[in-house]
């Protein structure tokens, strides 16, 4: 049966992050350890702390910021509303589509003018390789009088 507790180093094994990350996560906001030992010096994570830090990382790989991930994990902990839940987070997930979606374009957008100036570069060598080299056919420039 998995502990109820956890260290951070047992969560950073876990999940395969550093300390430093997690306690990073915790001074967002997303975890809040209780303390233990001597001046309370030593974190203890919960089952909470551990969904919590799970969630937060499947937020991080739909690409969502650390504040859209607290936002949702918040309202979870608010009052079992389903309803208010499910709407919070269509509409959170709906603006990550959509700036994904903006990206989408602008790289689409960016392709598009990277392969049209290949397809240009390469029509120009094609013609700078069939065209006579300038020791061969082009004749040389007339120098200048002096007057």
């Amino acid at each position: 049966m998995p502990s109820s507790t956890y260290s951070i180093s047992e969560l950073a094994r876990e999940f395969d992050l550093t300390t430093r990350a997690i306690r990073f996560y915790e001074d967002k906001g997303l975890l809040a350890p209780g303390r233990s030992g001597a001046g309370g010096l030593q974190r203890v994570y919960s089952a909470r702390d551990r969904t919590r830090l799970a969630l937060t990382l499947r937020a991080k790989r739909l690409g969502l910021s650390l504040d859209e991930a607290r936002d949702i994990l918040d309202i979870y902990d608010s009052p079992r509303d389903t309803v208010v839940q499910l709407n919070k987070f269509l509409g959170v997930l709906g603006a990550h589509r959509g700036q994904l979606e903006a990206q989408l374009a602008e790289l689409q957008a960016n392709l598009a003018e990277v392969m049209a100036q290949e397809k240009q570069a390469r029509a120009t060598l094609a013609r700078a390789q069939k065209a006579p080299s300038a020791a061969g056919g082009v004749k040389p420039l007339k120098k200048a009088r002096a007057r």
